[in-house]
């Protein structure tokens, strides 16, 4: 049974930590997701997958299946998926449960805590009944955001490996690391992927079909403040913290990720440190339209600009660096056509396309602006970089054979 053989993977995989660091200064982040990489590519080499290669530096997985001989000409297609899960909630640990014949009632997680899994809060569940689900023991996240796609692209591997008689295209497999803190394709060998053109199998429910994401960036806001004593303040003291507060404050007010949708962008305050001397904060900023992510980059400039009039220059510095562009500015209308292919993917197993804007970035964001037009694949996850995350086995096991019908008919 193929839901059998990508829940094993999957169980397996999960449970071992691969949590990026945000804070670290190496490459990858964390050690550990080269353990997992030199374990993966060992997997690919007892299937017999060509030209596999574990790179020991950057941690980097990459293999080869030929082509049959019919496609023998034509060029390769590469699919990708990440090893890291997100810093935001702990992955050591991990802990699945697999819930069979799921009645569509709550899920309690951690029995005698409120970590209770329920279609109140979370609808889509209802979607689910009679299907077998995987979810955390309410004290981690999952893991799926990516090891679902990385478990989808090794059965179908082994799928492609055990059936010479199938046609498809050569197939390049790629797992690539510290995808969730940017910078999961900064040392990819793209000769070695050497494909022309690429899917990321990073998604998330089952039918999701997605060729546009955020253009983003990080801000980091520098406030400079006069201490002295609190006594002999008046017309002396100059309050980094506060004027912390009021630089937020100055930002719109509703353009934060929870209250926006679809083609809304934002401004996320991610972190706010400071006392009278000094004060940080630090932010993402996100939009889907080029020119208004540049608007909202003079906005937090001009805001420090009238906070400098006001409290003297040098109070207030804003650093901004750009972290991915829209792929859409790529794909679209050039490589449409691999639109249309894992569309036709898709309804040949009786999927219904959802194609909607990546509230988010993908590897595929910067690979596509590297010279390899990469869209992005559902993995039937879903609750992504919390305790709340769970995964659909049938859905995991449909997408095997979408990826399948990917590299047939391209």
């Amino acid at each position: 049974m193929p839901e059998n053989k990508v829940m094993q993977r999957f169980l397996r995989y999960v449970q071992i930590d691969t949590q990026s660091s945000e804070t670290s200064q190496t490459f990858p982040s964390t050690a550990k997701q080269k353990v997992f990489g030199k374990m993966l590519a060992e997997e690919l080499k007892e299937m017999q997958v060509e030209d596999v290669y574990f790179d020991s530096e950057y941690g980097y997985v990459y293999g080869t299946i030929p082509a049959s001989k019919d496609q023998s000409q034509k060029p390769a297609i590469a699919l990708l998926a990440h090893m890291d899960t997100s810093p935001e909630t702990s992955g050591e640990g991990v802990k699945p449960h697999v819930i069979y014949d799921y009645d569509g009632q709550d899920i309690v997680l951690q029995e005698g805590t409120q970590m209770v899994l329920s279609p109140q809060q979370f609808p889509e569940l209802a979607d689910y009944k009679g299907k077998t689900l995987v979810v955390t023991d309410g004290t981690t996240l999952l893991g799926a955001d990516d090891k679902a796609g990385i478990a989808e692209i090794m059965t179908l591997a082994e799928v492609l490996m055990e059936n010479s008689d199938l046609s498809h295209r050569e197939l390049r497999i790629v797992f690539t690391p510290d995808e969730e803190i940017g910078a999961g394709v900064d040392h990819i060998d793209l000769q070695r992927v050497n494909a022309e053109a690429a899917y990321t199998v990073d998604g998330g429910k089952l039918g999701e079909l997605e060729y546009e994401n955020f253009n983003a960036a990080s801000a980091k806001v520098t406030i400079q403040g006069i201490t002295v004593h609190p006594g002999e303040a008046k017309n002396k003291m100059i309050q980094a913290n506060l004027i912390a507060m009021e630089f937020e404050q100055a930002l719109p007010a509703l353009e934060k990720p929870q209250y926006t949708e679809k083609y809304e962008g934002f401004y996320y305050l991610t972190k706010m440190e400071g006392n009278t001397a000094h004060a940080t904060l630090h932010y993402l900023l996100r939009d889907h339209s080029r020119e208004k992510f540049e608007e909202r980059k003079n906005t937090m400039y001009a805001i420090a600009r009238q906070c400098n009039e006001k409290y003297g220059s040098n109070t207030v510095s804003v650093e901004i660096e750009d972290s991915y562009y829209n792929m859409k500015e790529i794909i679209m209308p050039a490589h449409a056509d691999l639109i249309t292919i894992a569309q036709k993917a898709m309804e040949a197993e009786g999927v219904t396309p959802i194609i909607q804007p990546i509230r988010g970035g993908t590897d595929g964001a910067r690979l596509s602006f590297m010279g390899l037009p990469c869209p992005n694949i559902c993995t039937g996850g879903h609750n992504y970089h919390g305790e709340y995350e769970y995964c659909c086995v049938e859905s995991m096991a449909k997408i095997v054979k979408i990826l399948q019908n990917i590299v047939t008919l391209l």
